[in-house]
C-alpha cells in the first residue's frame, strides 16, 4: 500500500529522481514492460451476436419446435409466422440493447488527453498514455490526474475526488502524511492522487504509482468488464413458464398417441394431431406482446423523465423491494448549504439571519471578502464551502463583486492545511480591517476578544464554552462549522507575521448538502408500498446519518455501518447481516457491490442509484441500476439500466409504479393467452378422447394463437393505470405468474372456452349432420370470438366491467371490434374460406355462436358480484 510509505521508501523503490525524473531511455524501457496508461474494455458484442443473445430464452426454443413441427405436418405457412414471430422479437430487444453497455468505452473518454511530467530535467507535456510508473507529475488547479499518484509535496493542494467517495468537498491533500492503517478507504488517503479526479486548488507533486488497468478506475473497470448479465423476475418467470409449457406439450403428445392406439385409429394420423395438439398448448404470440408492450413502456416511461436502456428493466422496477441510493447528488442537491449561524452568544437558523444587526452584518461581509470563490446566477467557481458562504451574501443582498469593490483586498494570508485558516485586509473607512475564516479550535488560538452587542468583551472560558456548544450541537446534526473573526489595523500595521493574533471573535456559520426538498414524501412513499430505502455513502457515519434521520431512511445510528467494519465480513456472513443496517457510510466501489450482492442474496428485488464512477460498479450488479442523468458521470450513465434525465429521486418512485403497472397488464395478457391456450387443448383433448371428429384444424389453432388473441392480449398491455398499485407490497421474485386466484381463473376460465367450443360443434354436427366442415366453422368462430370477450373479463378479476368502465381501454375495444370484422370476413370472403377451409354461416347461424361466445363475458360478471357480496 503506497499511502503506507514516506516518500523517501515510494522514490527508493519505484527508483525514480524528484530532481530530474526518469530519462527518456527509462520510461520507454517501462512503457514496454507496463504497457501504456489506458484502460482495456473486451470487446463489443456484433449486431449479430446481440440478435443470437435474444434467442436464448426457453419459450423461443418451444416457438423454433413448434416452427419445425409445423413444416414436419406440411403446414409451411405456419412455420413462415412463427419464425416471423420470433424474428420480430429478437429485433426489438437489439434495438433497445445496442444502445446499451457503454460504461468501459466512458472509462477510457475519462483518461486525461496530457499529463504534465519531468523527464530528463525538464518539465514536459505528454498524453497520459505515456505516463509510466515512477514518473514525477506536475500538478496545479484545473488539471486532471493522469495516473494513481503517491504525492512528494502539496501545497494548499486540494482535489475533487466526489466520483469517486460520493464526498462534496474537495479532499484536502497532505503529502508528508503517512497513513498506517491499510483498511484506509479511499476518502482518508491524503498523501495519494488518484486518476480522472481533479485538483481544484493549491499545487503539487506526485510519484506514479498505479498506471492503466492497476489503477484505481481501472478496478472499477474490472468490475464493470464482466459477462454477468442479471436475469429479471419476468425472464425467469417466463422461462418457468416455458418449461411447463414444454412438459404440457409432450404430455399431452403421448396421451393422445397412446389413447389412439387403444382406440385403433391411424396411428400416423394421430401423431400428426397429437402434434397439433401440442402447437395448440404453446401461446405463439406471447413472446411478442411482452417485448411490445415492455417497448412501449419505455416511450411512457420517458414522460416521466427514465429513460430506459434495456426492455426487462421496465417490469422489474415493479418488483423492486430495496432501493439503494448514493447519497450525493441523489438524496441531497450536491451543493453545499448554510443551515445555521451563531453570534452573539446565540445559535440561529440562517433564515432569520438579519442584515441590520451590526454583528451579523459584519459576519456576512467577513465571509464574504476573505473568499476566493465566485457565486452568480451564470457561473459559480471555487471551494464548495466558500460558495455556500458567499450565497448566504447573495440572499441578502450583499454581493461579493460591489463588497470587494467598496472594501478592496490589499493583502492576504492563502489557506494552509497546517494552519487550517485564511486571513485577508480589506481597506474599510481609511482604515483597513483584517478577516479571518477557519475551524474553531484555530480560530480560538487567534482570538482574545469577542463582539457581543456592540461590546467588544474578553474571550472569557464561559464565553467559549457558549460557542463550543454551538459549534457540537451543529456538527452532532453533521453540519460543517467555519468560523470567522476580525480585527482593525492602521496602516503602518500591515505586518503579515502578526496579522493572525488578538483577533476578536465575531461568529459561527454551519452547512451541509441538503437533502431534497421532494425526496422525504417520496421515502415515505417507498415505505407504504413496501419498499425499503438504503442509503450509501462515501461520507462519515455521523454525516450520512444525519441526512438519513431527516429522511426517515433510519431511526437509529446502531442502523448504520463503516466501509471498514464491513471489511470484517466475507460475502457469507455479511449477507446473514446486512438486513440490520439501512445507512452503509465510508465506502469503496468494492463495498457497495459487495452490499448489492448481499441483499440479492436474501431474496430481495435491488436498485442501485448513483452518478460517480464509484457508482458504476454496483449499479451493473443490482437488479436495476439507475444514473443520474444531469450529474451523472457518462460512466455511471453507461453502467445503469435506466437514466434519470431529473436527478430526482422522487422521479424512480414514479418508475416503480410504472413498473408495477406494466407488470400487471403483462401479467394480465399473459393469463388472457394461456386461459385461451388451455380452452384449445380442452376442445382438442376431450374430441379425441371420445373419440369424436376434430373440432379444430392446426391452421385455425395457429390462427387464433397469433392474430385473434394478441390484439386483445397486446391491449390488456396497455389498460390505464391502477392508482391503487402502491398500496400492495412488491411481487417477491420467486413469486409464479398464477399466485393468488390467477390459476383458478385460468383453470375456469379456460374449461369455459374449451367445452363452449365443443358445444358449438356438437351443435354444428347435430344441424348439418353431413357437413363436417360447417360444425367445424362453428366450433372455430365459437372459440375465436369467446376469447375475445373474455378479454373484457381480464380487465380486472374483481371489479366489474361497468365499474372500472367498459369504454377506459379505447385499445381493448377497437381490439374486440377488428377481432370480431376480420373473423366474419375469413367466413364470408371466398378466397380466405378456401384458405382455411371454413364454411359460410347463415344469419341464424350467426346469432347462435355470438349467444355462445357471449358466456364466458357473462359468468365472469356473475362470479365477480358474488366474491364482491
Amino acid at each position: 500500500m503506497w499511502f503506507n510509505k514516506s516518500i523517501e521508501e515510494t522514490i527508493q523503490e519505484l527508483n525514480s529522481n524528484t530532481l530530474n525524473g526518469l530519462t527518456s531511455i527509462e520510461s520507454k524501457a517501462r512503457l514496454e514492460k507496463y504497457g501504456e496508461n489506458k484502460l482495456i474494455s473486451k470487446p463489443k458484442q456484433t449486431i449479430f451476436q446481440l440478435f443470437v443473445s435474444q434467442l436464448k430464452d426457453v419459450m423461443i426454443y418451444i416457438l423454433i419446435v413448434a416452427a419445425i413441427i409445423s413444416i414436419i405436418m406440411g403446414e409451411t405457412s405456419d412455420s413462415i409466422i412463427i419464425l416471423i414471430v420470433v424474428v420480430i422479437n429478437a429485433t426489438i430487444g437489439v434495438v433497445q440493447e445496442s444502445k446499451a453497455e457503454k460504461a468501459l468505452e466512458s472509462l477510457t473518454k475519462l483518461s486525461t488527453p496530457k499529463a504534465l511530467v519531468k523527464r530528463d530535467g525538464t518539465i514536459i507535456e505528454i498524453p497520459s498514455e505515456e505516463v509510466v510508473i515512477g514518473d514525477i507529475v506536475i500538478i496545479d488547479a484545473g488539471r486532471y490526474i493522469p495516473a494513481d499518484l503517491r504525492l512528494i509535496e502539496s501545497v494548499n493542494l486540494k482535489i475533487d475526488e466526489s466520483a469517486f467517495t460520493g464526498e462534496s468537498i474537495p479532499a484536502e491533500k497532505n503529502a508528508d502524511k503517512i497513513i498506517l492503517d491499510e483498511k484506509s478507504p479511499i476518502g482518508d488517503r491524503v498523501n495519494m492522487a488518484y486518476m480522472s479526479t481533479l485538483s481544484t486548488y493549491g499545487r503539487g507533486l506526485g510519484i506514479v504509482v498505479s498506471t492503466g488497468m492497476d489503477t484505481e478506475i481501472g478496478k472499477i473497470a474490472k468490475l464493470l468488464d464482466t459477462d454477468e448479465k442479471n436475469i429479471t423476475p419476468l425472464q425467469k418467470r417466463l422461462n418457468k413458464l416455458g418449461k411447463f409449457l414444454g412438459i404440457i406439450a409432450i404430455t399431452t403428445c403421448l396421451l393422445i398417441f397412446i389413447i389412439s392406439i387403444f382406440q385403433g385409429r391411424d396411428w400416423l394420423q394421430m401423431l400428426l394431431t397429437a402434434i397439433s395438439l401440442a402447437v395448440a398448448s404453446i401461446p405463439e404470440g406471447l413472446t411478442a406482446i411482452v417485448a411490445i408492450v415492455l417497448a412501449l413502456g419505455v416511450q411512457r416511461m420517458i414522460s416521466l423523465n427514465a429513460i430506459v436502456k434495456k426492455l426487462p428493466a421496465v417490469e422489474t422496477l415493479g418488483s423492486i423491494n430495496i432501493i439503494c441510493s448514493d447519497k450525493t447528488g441523489t438524496l441531497t442537491l450536491n451543493k453545499m448549504t448554510v443551515k445555521k449561524y451563531f453570534t452573539n452568544n446565540k445559535l440561529n437558523n440562517i433564515e432569520n439571519i438579519n442584515i441590520n444587526c451590526n454583528e451579523e452584518n459584519l459576519l456576512i461581509e467577513a465571509m464574504v471578502l476573505c473568499n476566493d470563490a465566485t457565486s452568480t446566477k451564470a457561473s459559480k467557481t471555487g471551494d464548495p464551502t466558500e460558495i455556500a458562504l458567499i450565497d448566504v451574501g447573495n440572499n441578502n443582498n450583499i454581493f461579493k463583486e460591489p463588497l470587494n469593490k467598496l472594501h478592496p483586498r490589499v493583502s492576504e494570508l492563502p489557506f494552509d492545511s497546517d494552519r487550517k485558516l485564511m486571513t485577508t485586509i480589506n481597506f474599510y473607512d481609511n482604515a483597513y480591517k483584517v478577516f479571518t475564516k477557519g475551524a474553531l479550535d484555530s480560530i480560538f488560538k487567534i482570538c482574545d476578544k469577542i463582539l457581543i452587542n456592540g461590546e467588544i468583551k474578553p474571550l472569557s472560558s464561559d464565553n467559549k464554552n457558549l460557542i463550543l456548544n454551538a459549534a457540537n450541537s451543529m456538527s452532532d446534526s453533521a453540519l460543517r462549522v467555519l468560523a470567522a473573526s476580525y480585527k482593525d489595523i492602521n496602516t503602518d500595521d500591515i505586518n503579515k507575521n502578526t496579522l493572525e493574533s488578538g483577533q476578536i471573535f465575531l461568529g459561527l456559520m454551519a452547512m451541509i448538502d441538503p437533502p431534497r426538498e421532494e425526496v422525504k414524501y417520496s421515502i415515505a412513499k417507498c415505505k407504504s408500498a413496501g419498499i425499503t430505502p438504503i442509503m450509501i455513502t462515501g461520507d462519515y457515519k455521523n454525516t450520512a446519518f444525519a441526512i438519513a434521520h431527516e429522511l426517515n431512511i433510519s431511526e437509529n445510528i446502531n442502523e448504520c455501518i463503516s466501509g471498514f467494519e464491513i471489511d470484517d465480513y466475507n460475502q457469507e456472513d455479511f449477507n446473514k447481516v446486512v438486513n440490520n443496517y439501512k445507512v452503509f457510510a465510508r465506502v469503496s466501489p468494492e463495498h457497495k457491490v459487495k452490499i448489492v450482492k448481499a441483499f440479492k442474496s436474501n431474496g430481495n428485488i435491488v436498485s442501485m442509484t448513483g452518478d460517480g464512477v464509484n457508482d458504476a460498479p454496483s449499479l451493473k450488479a443490482a437488479d436495476i441500476g439507475v444514473a443520474m442523468g444531469i450529474t451523472g458521470t457518462d460512466v455511471a450513465k453507461g453502467a445503469a439500466d435506466i437514466i434519470l434525465t431529473d436527478d430526482n429521486f422522487s422521479t424512480i418512485v414514479n418508475a416503480i409504479e410504472e413498473g408495477r403497472n406494466i407488470y400487471n397488464n403483462i401479467r394480465k395478457a399473459i393469463i388472457f393467452l394461456l386461459s385461451c391456450n388451455f380452452g384449445e387443448i380442452i376442445a382438442l383433448f376431450v374430441a379425441i378422447l371420445l373419440n369424436w371428429d376434430s373440432p379444430l384444424l392446426p391452421i385455425h389453432i395457429l390462427w387464433v394463437n397469433l392474430i385473434t388473441d394478441s390484439f386483445p392480449a397486446l391491449s390488456l398491455g396497455f389498460d390505464p393505470k391502477d392508482p391503487s398499485v402502491m398500496n400492495d407490497p412488491p411481487k417477491a421474485s420467486n413469486e409464479s405468474l398464477f399466485a393468488g386466484h390467477m390459476k383458478i381463473y385460468l383453470i375456469i376460465n379456460g374449461l369455459l372456452i374449451g367445452i363452449l367450443t365443443l358445444f358449438a360443434f356438437k351443435l354444428g354436427e347435430k344441424l348439418y349432420p353431413n357437413s363436417l366442415i360447417h360444425a367445424q366453422t362453428m366450433a372455430f368462430v365459437v372459440l375465436s370470438i369467446s376469447q375475445l370477450f373474455f378479454a373484457l373479463n381480464m380487465r380486472n378479476t374483481k371489479k366489474s366491467i361497468f365499474e372500472i368502465g367498459l369504454f377506459t381501454n379505447k385499445y381493448l375495444i377497437l381490439s374486440l371490434l377488428l377481432g370480431i370484422i376480420i373473423q366474419v370476413v375469413i367466413i364470408t370472403v371466398p378466397f380466405f374460406s378456401n384458405l382455411f377451409k371454413v364454411y359460410s354461416l347463415s344469419f341464424t347461424d350467426w346469432i347462435l355462436v355470438f349467444l355462445i361466445s357471449i358466456i364466458p363475458l357473462a359468468v365472469n360478471e356473475l362470479l365477480k358480484l358474488h366474491l364482491r357480496r
